[in-house]
């Protein structure tokens, strides 16, 4: 692998003044280290890139919270519906049941007034319990149909507040939705920028060096995570494929460019290169004798030889050197050098971590 160091050249039978030499050689050991950013870099995609991402997971919360409530509301809506249609059944049934009384009481008393059916009856005591009889249900009927309308129109007055509010919520909705797509077409433009610039970096073999962002205090807690938070896994450690020259050294996690790359355990930074097949990697020295290898960045937010802490940022994915797409190209290793590669997936399950 082509590293992003540059050497002063070996020009044969010229000598230099002792004094111009040791500036030159410190010149050189200044160089051999990846060079910070500078003014003239403009400015940062990587954290255009980062606040983004932190928007567009913001945004999405809030379309997703805006679908459940307004899938909720719509079946409050619905459970009202069929409460209602339930009740009008019933309103026509007792409606119903009052006609057939009304036309039974025409055909028993006709035009004879009450009284007479008193004079005419051979058992007016009868006759008078019949009546009241009649009367008490009369009355219970009408007391049921007029319960039954004031609650069918309870129910007509709360299924169309339950149907306005959902109908609100599906507004609301479709203004996150405008938003949530807003946010993720500028995270696009920013990924491409971002992806750019670290291209160009690897073209002219030299690193931009470290680009602080903003990120929260990482989980201290575990002594091992996963080297992204949010991935599928792609290729595995061992595969074959036309794209290798030989077995696949790592473990390949199919993420976003600019998503934020963490270190999987606390160590020190012991290789920044931005050349050759790996694009921008990183290499991170742990206790213990092991090393992990981070690659196919699109840039880096840590310095070779800074100590790092579990989870704390160490660049952004990306798609530069030999890859076929954003991704982040995880190792483990023996050594810090290519071809001591384990399986990492086994070596952080050893530890903890399932991928």
């Amino acid at each position: 692998m082509r590293s992003c160091s540059r050497r002063t050249p070996h020009v044969p039978g010229l000598r230099l003044p002792m004094a111009l030499s040791a500036i030159l050689g410190l010149l050189a050991l200044l160089m051999a280290g990846a060079p910070a950013a500078t003014a003239s870099d403009g400015p940062s995609a990587s954290a255009d890139v980062a606040r983004l991402f932190e928007e567009a997971a913001k945004a999405t919360e809030r379309y997703e919270a805006g679908r459940r409530a307004a899938d909720v509301q719509r079946a409050k809506a619905r459970k009202l519906e069929r409460l209602v249609d339930r009740e009008r059944h019933q309103l026509r049934l007792l409606r119903e049941d009052l006609g057939r009384i009304a036309r039974n009481q025409y055909r028993t008393g006709g035009d004879i007034s009450y009284t007479a059916q008193l004079l005419l009856a051979d058992d007016p005591d009868a006759l008078m319990r019949g009546q009241r009889a009649s009367w008490q249900a009369d009355l219970a009927m009408n007391n049921a149909i007029g319960k039954a309308q004031r609650t069918a129109r309870a129910l007509d007055s709360g299924e169309q507040r339950a149907q306005a509010a959902w109908r609100g919520l599906d507004a609301h909705q479709a203004d996150l939705a405008q938003l949530k797509r807003g946010i993720e077409r500028k995270l696009e433009q920013a990924q491409w920028t971002l992806q750019n610039q670290a291209d160009e970096q690897v073209t002219a073999g030299r690193c931009r060096g470290a680009v602080r962002l903003d990120e929260r205090e990482p989980d201290t807690g575990r002594p091992w995570v996963a080297p992204v938070e949010e991935y599928e896994l792609s290729a595995g450690f061992g595969g074959s494929g036309e794209r290798w020259a030989s077995r696949h050294t790592g473990q390949d996690f199919a993420v976003g460019i600019g998503a934020p790359v963490r270190a999987a355990g606390a160590g020190q930074v012991v290789r920044v290169t931005c050349g050759q097949g790996f694009g921008i990697e990183i290499v991170v020295r742990h206790k213990g004798g092991y090393y992990t290898q981070y690659a196919h960045l699109a840039a880096v937010t840590v310095d070779q030889g800074e100590r790092v802490r579990t989870g704390q940022w160490l660049g952004q994915a990306g798609t530069t050197g030999n890859s076929t797409g954003p991704h982040l190209h995880f190792e483990v290793r023996l050594t810090p050098h290519f071809g001591s590669g384990v399986d990492p997936r086994t070596w952080l399950a050893e530890r903890g971590v399932d991928l």
